[in-house]
């Protein structure tokens, strides 16, 4: 009785162990409702970013720290999107399975087709991504990608509901294209031209037949001066652009002014999952974007 005892013990730790949730760790809440609704009710999932901040700049707080150390997978967007705060808060942590190069970190941005790569770094041209532009998780394209890759790590780290996470995430896969018709629909025929605050709706554009035109901030993360807001302002004129695209976390006083010296319409939007009430979560989130491009 004195062996079967420990041997007992030792059965139900190891179950217990098995009957843990993946602990999950996303930058932006975008990721975050996709590793939900690919980890189901295996995984437990924490999101740094609220959604209604600039996603460059998110706030760092000793909770964050104590997520990461409890984690087993961390996902990021890449391109460096998280370079302000992520890299400080995965060192803390000093959580050696979530680290760079670990099976525990995840970089969605290594199976995206990437946009805006530059030809040359210079500091002089702004907040310039090496690897490109970041925002992909406006396309949900390339954001039904991630949540395959997604499934895939949990799979490796949980392989006994491996058959799980990828049947999850065929699930939200083929929902996405389900609204694809949809949301194509809404915006057909409109001929589109808008400009942005930052170069952030590049991929949204991209996927939705629209005319990206410019933005407001001259180079990213530089605002812009007297001249070149009339240069803009001109610009718009001779191209007929009637639409500008504030990100709800930017002031609305340049947009404003631009707006009355073009005649243009402008519409706040978000640009994460939770930035405005309607995006509650990444389905919604394109809804919400697309519907206010729509006029709806």
């Amino acid at each position: 009785m004195k062996k079967i005892i420990p041997l007992a013990a030792l059965a139900l730790l190891a179950i217990t162990a098995h009957a843990a949730p993946l602990k999950v760790v996303a930058t932006i809440p975008d990721l975050g409702d996709i590793a939900q609704k690919v980890g189901g009710t295996t995984a437990e999932v924490y999101t740094m970013a609220s959604g209604l901040e600039d996603p460059h700049n998110v706030l760092m707080k000793p909770s964050m720290i104590s997520k990461l150390q409890q984690a087993d997978l961390f996902i990021v967007l890449g391109l460096d999107l998280e370079h302000a705060y992520a890299p400080a808060l995965l060192a803390e942590s000093r959580n050696q399975k979530i680290q760079l190069g670990k099976s525990g970190y995840l970089d969605c941005a290594k199976g995206i087709s990437v946009r805006d790569v530059p030809k040359s770094l210079d500091r002089s041209e702004g907040e310039q991504h090496a690897q490109g532009n970041p925002h992909y998780n406006l396309d949900p394209g390339r954001m039904k990608v991630a949540a395959g890759e997604i499934a895939d790590r949990m799979g490796q780290l949980d392989p006994a509901n491996a058959a799980t996470y990828k049947a999850n995430a065929q699930a939200f896969g083929a929902k996405l294209e389900a609204k694809f018709a949809e949301w194509k629909a809404k915006l057909a025929g409109k001929n589109i031209k808008f400009v942005s605050y930052h170069p952030d709706m590049v991929y949204f554009a991209e996927r939705f037949g629209l005319t990206h035109v410019g933005t407001i901030q001259p180079k990213p993360g530089v605002e812009p001066g007297p001249r070149y807001i009339d240069e803009l302002i001109s610009k718009m004129k001779q191209e007929g652009v009637t639409l500008i695209a504030k990100e709800s976390f930017y002031s609305d006083r340049l947009p404003g002014q631009i707006a009355k010296a073009t005649g243009a319409r402008v519409i706040s939007v978000p640009i994460m999952v939770h930035g405005t009430k309607a995006a509650s979560d990444y389905i919604a989130f394109i809804d919400a974007l697309v519907n206010a491009f729509a006029g709806q």
